[in-house]
């Protein structure tokens, strides 16, 4: 793997789909059969970009990243690059983005508080990336 993989890029998505496969076993993942499209707004090459996840009891069964509007997802999470990217970073907790209002959420509020540590350990892993933003 080279020192750093471009965030969002198709070998930054292969890296964090490794990393997710082996670090989160369905059990740490509450069995959940859920599905995400984080939607990136003011991407530095002036694009919007997503990245989804998709779990199948507890198992990541996709993850994509790609430019325009996103696969169908229970939840839609909206933000900056700069937000998300300090997320990735673990520079700030997406619970404090969506409270601060730099991440807008929709889906339904209280299965996606119940849910809220799932998406800090999904962070918790891809923040371990070596990536450039």
């Amino acid at each position: 793997m080279a020192d750093q993989l471009v965030y969002l890029s198709a070998e930054w998505r292969d890296e964090a789909e490794k990393r997710l496969k082996a670090e989160l076993e369905p059990e740490k993942m509450k069995r959940i059969t859920s599905s995400m499209s984080n939607i990136y707004t003011q991407c530095p090459d002036g694009k919007d970009r997503y990245l989804f996840f998709g779990f199948r009891d507890g198992r990541l069964e996709t993850l994509s990243v790609g430019e325009g509007e996103p696969p169908e997802a229970e939840f839609r999470i909206t933000g900056a690059y700069d937000t998300f990217a300090r997320i990735s970073r673990a520079e700030l907790g997406s619970q404090r983005a969506l409270m601060t209002g730099k991440l807008k959420l929709k889906g339904n509020m209280v299965k996606a508080l119940k849910l809220a540590s799932i998406a800090d350990r999904l962070n918790k892993v891809l923040s371990t990336i070596p990536a450039s933003y």
